[in-house]
């Protein structure tokens, strides 16, 4: 009766270890993955802030990365950098984990150089966040062989140069952040035609120039910022009444177009066009929308500001210094 207890008890406790050991095994992420990061680690001159790559631990549980549970190798499908004291260069060796999806380099001002040309190996990346850093050169021509990208935010670096054409061929292209560069150039005349959904436009505080090309009026964007550029000329189409845009801000150019003539959905929430040389008056459609945010300022506008709807609500900010626009909430009109 012991033996048989003892045999019971030593199956058991094998079995244990067995499926102990086993468990472990999974835990592990692939061997490839752990080693490209423990080179990325290196290359950014080991920093603090990675300091939970150790390589005896299971590279899963590491800060920054996020790994797929879906399957039996677990492999690295997030790497995320925010607010480290980090300084160097984007290691060329992120390309090195071929099932990332999502990379992000995030509030580190002293990462440097230029976005690498590796990148583009990560066939399956479809969150591309490269913001408030360092970064220089061109916006690289080689983004447009990602596919599978949806978000693209390079905003808060000095990237110069133009704004590339070929972006418009992502298929799955829904963000799109470019702001505070020094970008220069023209809208590309393709992104009157992105191959997949609208995306999402902001181009801010840059020094871009130019007219807008027309084809973008042929896009139903939710949201567009253009302010803070060089931009001339009529910027009108990008209006329309059977559109369903959320928001453009076109502040802070040199856009000169009649705004008599432009007629905005009702799904609009924020408008603002201060600081360019717009004339003609506010439509009395206008009252019909409900504005969160509104300012028409410094243009050529004149007449009378439509009573009703949410136009009233916006302080004498939202409407001075124009030609000889009337009503509340400026002074009567004579």
């Amino acid at each position: 009766m012991d033996n048989k207890i003892h045999s019971t008890l030593l199956f058991s406790l094998l079995f244990f270890i067995t499926h102990l050991a086993n468990a472990s095994s999974k835990d592990q992420c692939n061997q490839n993955d752990k080693k490209t990061l423990l080179k990325i680690k290196k290359s950014l001159n080991n920093p603090y802030h990675l300091a939970s790559w150790d390589p005896k631990s299971d590279c899963c549980a590491w800060n920054s990365l996020e790994c797929d549970d879906a399957t039996v190798n677990r492999r690295v499908i997030s790497l995320t950098i925010f607010s480290a004291q980090i300084s160097g260069q984007i290691p060329p060796e992120v390309g090195d984990l071929p099932y990332l999806q999502k990379l992000v380099f995030r509030k580190i001002t002293n990462l440097t150089g230029q976005i690498p040309h590796t990148i583009t190996k990560l066939k399956y990346l479809r969150f591309l966040r490269l913001s408030w850093t360092n970064l220089t050169g061109p916006v690289p021509e080689f983004l447009s062989q990602l596919m599978d990208l949806a978000y693209l935010n390079l905003s808060f670096n000095y990237f110069s140069g133009s704004i590339p054409s070929s972006l418009s061929l992502l298929p799955k292209l829904s963000y799109v952040d470019l702001s505070r560069n020094k970008l220069t150039g023209t809208i590309p005349e393709s992104f009157g035609s992105f191959s997949g959904e609208v995306p999402d436009l902001f181009l801010s505080h840059n020094q871009l120039s130019g007219s807008i090309p027309k084809s973008l009026g042929n896009l139903d964007f939710n949201r567009i910022d253009f302010s803070r550029n060089r931009f001339i000329g009529d910027a009108s189409m990008l209006f329309g009444a059977n559109k369903t845009t959320f928001s453009i801000d076109l502040s802070r150019n040199m856009f000169q177009f009649d705004l008599s003539r432009v007629e905005i959905p009702k799904t609009f929430g924020i408008l603002d066009l201060n600081h360019n040389g717009i004339t003609g008056s506010i439509p009395v459609q206008w009252t019909e929308t409900p504005f969160q945010i509104f300012n028409v300022s410094y243009n050529r506008l004149c007449g009378r500001i439509p009573t009703g709807g949410k136009l009233q609500m916006f302080d004498s900010y939202a409407y001075f210094h124009n030609k000889c626009l009337c009503g509340a909430p400026l002074d009567s009109c004579k």
